[in-house]
């Protein structure tokens, strides 16, 4: 039996926050992970960003090496296989995320924003809409929210790509290098479009390719 995705909440006042054991069972596995499939960030350059987080963008977590993106596929609308670990060379911001997720409402017009004004040959927000999510509830959820630039985005129907990254809890976003490893994650919602997270994507782009 497959465990859904489920929002982060904790069963009972006695157990570990859900949030802080997502993080600590990451971070676990972080230790495990290859990190020879994309190129890290130097120490110096590591340094700077996390400095450079600010406002929501302060519960964005830095990679120490980038983690290699597993090969699981997910959908487009019409049954077109897309894999994560194929890199264009673009910085890439992925985000886990479902219908019936009230977080994920708050937040998706700021990612629709960011993928606006960023999106392009060298940058892409990449929505990935996990476990069951009815085509039509999507567009009745796109409509109600205002999404034009994300309206496609992807399907994970049985969660496997969720659960091959530890994605533990909805929404979730990652950041992906221009060689497609994950060199940042934040749990939750976040103002992506706002002013905190355009100084990371400024300095981010602004890295040798």
């Amino acid at each position: 039996m497959r465990l859904p995705i489920r929002r982060f909440a904790a069963p009972s006042s006695r157990a570990v926050p859900a949030p802080l054991l997502a993080a600590l069972l990451y971070a676990a596995a972080l230790i495990g992970a290859n990190p020879a499939a994309a190129q890290s960030l130097t120490p110096d350059q590591r340094g700077e960003l996390e400095a450079l987080r600010a406002g929501e963008m302060r519960k964005l977590v830095v990679h120490p090496e980038p983690v290699p993106v597993p090969g699981d596929p997910v959908f487009d609308r019409d049954g077109g296989e897309h894999s994560l670990s194929e890199s264009d060379g673009k910085i890439r911001v992925v985000n886990f995320w479902a219908t019936w997720c009230a977080p994920c409402r708050e937040e998706f017009p700021a990612l629709d924003a960011l993928e606006k004004t960023r999106g392009g040959p060298d940058f892409q927000v990449i929505p990935i809409a996990t476990g069951r999510n009815d085509p039509a509830a999507i567009d009745r959820f796109n409509r109600e929210v205002g999404i034009t630039a994300l309206a496609d985005g992807y399907l994970d129907p049985k969660s496997k790509l969720a659960r091959g990254m530890d994605v533990m809890g909805l929404p979730v976003t990652l950041i992906l290098n221009r060689e497609g490893g994950e060199i940042a994650r934040l749990m939750g919602g976040a103002d992506w479009s706002g002013a905190d997270a355009k100084v990371i994507f400024d300095y981010l782009a602004a890295l040798p390719g």
